[in-house]
């Protein structure tokens, strides 16, 4: 299949998918309750997952593979981007019905800044060959300072884009029933809530730093980097929304997030004289997220249980 229609292909599909979402599942503002967000997960998962097929049969092994690595490890650098998205929704104390479309609007700017950084890491990749031995090193250093963090902390205040918007455009007390914008005395203002869209815009610009590269060291292929970059995070809102309530549970997972940064950077450093195996990577990747989830619960059910011991 020519390569301008894959392009055009999956850029319906992703108009579609979002058109749907936001003017017939989503039109209302609404709190997403588990069940919702359960359902709408493993809906953007299937998406994905059945993305992959496709390009299993029109292309070939090699690539489906290299879609599914990229996508299995964009997913779960993302699951470390919920916990920031629920301190920001908490500093801000935004309502619980305006979060989604929050999310919407956070995604969708994701997928145009997301693009420009994966065509200019290629272009990088392709022009400079050592580019690759400098985003392998960014990888390992990440994982490493990952490693060392304790509890994360935001400081919108300290955010240079959020200083300089205060600056520009007066800013409302109250969220005004979710919008971004309202006139007040014949001039526009801003509410909290389109300043927690751009807290969280500049957060996704900090996220891609780490997985950019991550994915390019998978592949080199643009459209596979970018489709399952995109697919991975369009489900993302949801799976905030299915974990909101569960993601302490999770307090170890940064460890094997870590170890998988480090992986694929030395990955990316010793590409010249050896190349890991795709399938290799995607085991490891894969071992890693369950030792670790399984280690965040276990660990979890014996200090629950450690607690009523003593109570």
């Amino acid at each position: 299949m020519n390569e301008n229609l894959w392009w055009i292909g999956f850029g319906l599909l992703i108009v579609i998918l979002l058109a749907m979402d936001i003017m017939v599942f989503n039109r209302k503002a609404h709190e997403i309750k588990l069940k919702e967000a359960l359902w709408w997960s493993a809906f953007w998962i299937s998406i994905g997952l059945l993305f992959n097929i496709v390009v299993y049969y029109f292309r070939d092994h090699e690539s489906a593979l290299q879609y599914f690595t990229a996508y299995i490890v964009e997913k779960s650098l993302s699951m470390d981007n919920l916990f920031v998205f629920l301190m920001i929704f908490t500093y801000f104390k935004v309502p619980e019905k305006y979060q989604h479309k929050v999310l919407f609007w956070g995604i969708l700017g994701a997928l145009l800044m997301r693009m420009g950084f994966i065509f200019a890491g290629i272009a990088l990749i392709k022009k400079f060959h050592w580019i690759l031995y400098v985003f392998g090193a960014m990888l390992i250093y990440s994982g490493i300072k990952m490693i060392s963090e304790k509890d994360k902390e935001i400081h919108p205040e300290k955010n240079p884009v959020i200083r300089l918007f205060r600056k520009i455009m007066p800013i409302t007390k109250d969220y005004v029933d979710g919008k971004f914008f309202i006139k007040k005395d014949s001039l526009w203002h801003a509410t909290p809530l389109f300043v927690v869209l751009l807290v969280i815009e500049t957060s996704d610009v900090i996220f891609a730093v780490d997985s950019i590269p991550a994915v390019l060291a998978i592949s080199n292929d643009t459209f596979i980097v970018y489709t399952s970059n995109i697919m991975a995070i369009l489900g993302l809102r949801a799976l905030y929304f299915a974990l909101s309530g569960v993601m302490k549970i999770f307090r170890y997972l940064h460890f094997g997030l870590s170890f998988i940064l480090i992986f694929i950077g030395i990955k990316m450093v010793i590409a010249d004289f050896y190349n890991i195996p795709i399938y290799i990577s995607l085991g490891v990747i894969c071992f890693v997220l369950v030792i670790s989830i399984a280690i965040s619960v276990i660990l979890m059910k014996k200090e629950g249980e450690s607690k009523n011991g003593r109570t």
